[in-house]
């Protein structure tokens, strides 16, 4: 008993320390426990309609770090113990490896089944959001000709312009963020520019460090004058007027946030309505006047077709998750990158 309670206790603080922000959304009786990457300020307008529409529930909404959520959902699982109702996460290869191990629950309506198939597997899995992941600039201190439009104009800016740039290129800390690791691993997929572009930035000292958040603001403050691989929902949501945006021209890697009901969960009717709430016209309007559904029209972007590389929810993601292959990325990017811890 005594040893239960001291696991209890564990897993109790470890959750505390993993939460990076709670809210609730209505008053109801009847409770739902959300967990997600997506930030709290992000999401509040989605959230609280879904809660005006549905009284009788409260909405307890748990932000997370991706490689926390993930841990936190694998012992859920595991354990049958602490699970959410809905867990929603941008780190999709990590949601791909919880539904093949069987910790989803599977759930059909008119809504999941009018999703493109590359945005629903097994009916466990759903994506629904449009991310583009971009390049972000400082506007200010950049002029229109030394704003890189695709990854040869960065390369090219690495090499011919060191001392500009030198230790002002930013990205994902890829061991910090399952987001950045997802990234690292589509941009190794392209080999006519994954190992120019590790060298590069090895060469001019690039960080590699935490959140979205954190990297747009320090773009915008100078400290950094471009940062790569950003998610564009981050910054078309943050009040910074003088970062730039940049969806490169060579390919553009784009993702939609995967939402998965636990197999464990307390409340399944709940995570159900909010699926389909997330899924319905009204929702996916909220969703793109928050940032988290981009529009992708050649006509409004200059993005061709052939440039956006959609990343599938599917069992091609758990190669990402492969030992040898994530211990080599890993190799890479921490020789090249001066990794930053949070502060």
């Amino acid at each position: 008993m005594i040893r239960l309670l001291f696991a209890f206790l564990l897993l109790a603080a470890t959750s505390a320390r993993a939460q990076e922000d709670t809210a609730q959304f209505g008053l109801g009786a009847e409770r739902m426990l959300v967990r997600s990457t997506t930030d709290i300020a992000i999401i509040r307008p989605v959230l609280e309609r879904f809660a005006t529409q549905n009284p009788d529930l409260a909405i307890i909404y748990e932000q997370w770090g991706s490689n926390a959520l993930f841990q936190h959902s694998r012992t859920a699982c595991k354990t049958g113990e602490g699970a959410a109702d809905a867990v929603f996460s941008s780190a999709i290869q990590q949601m791909v490896w919880l539904v093949n191990s069987a910790c989803a629950y599977r759930y059909s309506s008119a809504e999941t089944q009018a999703l493109p198939a590359a945005r629903r597997w097994r009916d466990e899995l759903w994506g629904i959001t449009t991310e583009p992941a971009v390049i972000v600039y400082n506007k200010d201190r950049l002029q229109d000709e030394d704003v890189p439009r695709d990854r040869f104009a960065l390369l090219d800016a690495m090499r011919t312009r060191p001392d500009l740039l030198r230790g002002r290129v930013a990205t994902y800390d890829i061991g910090a963020s399952g987001l950045g690791y997802l990234f690292a691993y589509g941009d190794s997929l392209e080999a006519t520019t994954f190992g120019s572009l590790i060298e590069g930035f090895a060469r001019i000292d690039a960080v590699a460090t935490c959140c979205s958040a954190r990297i747009i603001d320090e773009v915008a403050q100078g400290r950094f004058l471009i940062a790569y691989n950003v998610l564009g929902s981050y910054v078309a949501s943050a009040n910074a007027p003088g970062v730039g945006v940049i969806l490169p021209e060579d390919y553009t890697l784009v993702l939609s946030r995967a939402y998965m009901i636990p197999q464990q969960a307390q409340n399944k009717r709940a995570a159900t309505l909010l699926l389909d709430f997330l899924l319905s016209a009204e929702a996916q309007k909220l969703l793109v006047d928050v940032g988290l559904v981009a529009r992708l029209d050649e006509a409004e972007t200059g993005l061709t077709p052939s440039a956006r590389r959609f990343i599938p929810l599917s069992p091609a993601l758990l190669v990402a998750l492969d030992q040898n292959r994530r211990a080599g990325l890993f190799k890479l990017w921490n020789e090249a990158f001066n990794i930053e811890t949070a502060r």
